[in-house]
């Protein structure tokens, strides 16, 4: 049994791979951050867990939780990007509800409504950009389900940077056009959903909205290939997408 004191040592030096791959350890990376709520127009509550970097003001980045909802996992990738020196606001689209298995996940995210979660992202955005604790860069990250919705947050409320994990890019050239920042993919080769016709399809749109060539990566894996949680979990190129990722926020958001 792990003493809490070794558990936080471990959350503070070890690399997030290790991190994720310890349910011990990603839920002592989740604790880390702050559950903050503010109020959609109509009156709903929505939530983000927050964390801050040591140093501030810091650029910032939006992260959109994967179908199973705003997990240990994700808050530990936001507690990461704090070590990395960014203001990390993961967004919960699900209303506080988390999955157990994929039938639930089906279920959460076929209940999510477009216009609200778009609203919320927006104002996650807004209450972002607004915070004295940020600087004027903010990105966006999602995963799967989050991957889709990172970068209709981009589109809706323009930032600097996008990155999609393996999430649906399937958008005409008329959305595009209103992106700000550029948008780096991360996609499996196996993968029979998330599939090279769709991404094609999305460079060839990008190109044709007058926006730069996405950076795009294909990886000899399957879909959420970068969740250590699940059984296409392929370590080797989780790392090497992260690395990327980081790299691209640096350039993008701390230029």
């Amino acid at each position: 049994m792990y003493a809490r004191r070794d558990i936080m040592k471990g959350v503070a030096t070890l690399p997030l791979a290790a991190i994720l791959a310890d349910p011990l350890l990603a839920r002592a990376a989740a604790e880390m951050t702050e559950d903050v709520n503010l109020k959609l127009d109509g009156g709903q509550s929505v939530t983000a867990a927050v964390i801050y970097p040591e140093v501030t003001p810091a650029p910032a980045v939006l992260l959109i939780h994967e179908w199973w909802g705003l997990n240990d996992q994700i808050k530990a990738v936001a507690a990461e990007l704090a070590r990395e020196g960014y203001v990390a606001v993961a967004v919960d689209l699900y209303e506080g509800k988390v999955a157990s298995n994929a039938d639930e996940a089906g279920q959460h995210m076929k209940a999510v409504k477009p216009e609200t979660a778009t609203e919320t992202l927006e104002k996650w955005i807004s209450w972002t950009r607004e915070n004295e604790k940020t600087t004027d860069n903010l990105g966006t990250v999602g995963w799967c389900f989050g991957g889709g919705w990172a970068l209709n947050a981009s589109i809706a409320a323009p930032t600097e940077a996008t990155i999609v994990y393996y999430g649906s890019v399937a958008r005409d050239a008329a959305q595009l056009k209103e992106l700000k920042g550029p948008v780096m993919g991360h996609f499996a080769e196996k993968d029979k959903w998330i599939n090279k016709e769709m991404v094609d399809g999305f460079v060839e749109q990008m190109k044709a909205a007058g926006q730069p060539a996405p950076e795009i990566f294909w990886y000899d894996a399957d879909h959420a290939f970068a969740n250590p949680s699940g059984a296409r979990y392929d370590q080797e190129d989780a790392q090497l997408a992260w690395s990327r990722s980081l790299e691209f926020f640096k350039t993008n958001l701390k230029s």
